[in-house]
């Protein structure tokens, strides 16, 4: 189900969800997604307008949290900002590894690649300096939610900066 509302998952499903996402088929349904991605990427016509690019967003999708959520129930105990932020801010999170491969091949394809994340303006450097660490070495742009956008979801926040690049 998807039930609108849940802060949480139920801890009934705390050991399937880490299950999931320690296990194999996480990695392979991350694959299935980028090997479309590409196939999507493959068949445009770049015609080196400063519009080739391709918007990564970065929590779950180039970074990895999964070392925070693993030590915190999966998404079974309440989200904790202070201790997802000192979380980021070791700068530890590793690559989700076939969403580095695609980020490589885009860049081979020459495709710019432009960042957006929620996280906020004060967690550039460590962002930047994280992305570098695991692989993402050059982008166009690194886009973070700035003071102004404090309390807009990360949807809404990242839809309008999308409609923008």
């Amino acid at each position: 189900h998807n039930i609108i509302g849940w802060t949480t998952i139920p801890q009934a499903c705390a050991n399937y969800v880490g299950h999931y996402m320690l296990g194999h088929q996480y990695r392979k349904d991350s694959r299935g997604v980028t090997h479309e991605a590409l196939l999507y990427a493959e068949s445009l016509k770049l015609v080196g307008d400063c519009k080739d690019i391709w918007v990564f967003d970065i929590d779950e999708t180039t970074l990895s949290n999964l070392p925070y959520y693993a030590q915190h129930g999966f998404g079974a105990e309440p989200y904790n900002a202070t201790l997802f932020n000192e979380w980021v801010n070791k700068g530890e999170a590793p690559p989700l590894p076939e969403s580095l491969k695609l980020y490589k091949k885009l860049l081979s394809l020459g495709l710019k690649v432009v960042f957006i994340t929620g996280r906020p303006e004060h967690q550039r450097n460590v962002t930047a300096t994280n992305l570098k660490n695991v692989g993402y070495l050059t982008w166009e742009k690194l886009i973070l939610k700035g003071s102004s956008e404090t309390g807009s979801t990360a949807v809404g926040y990242t839809k309008s900066y999308c409609l923008l690049v």
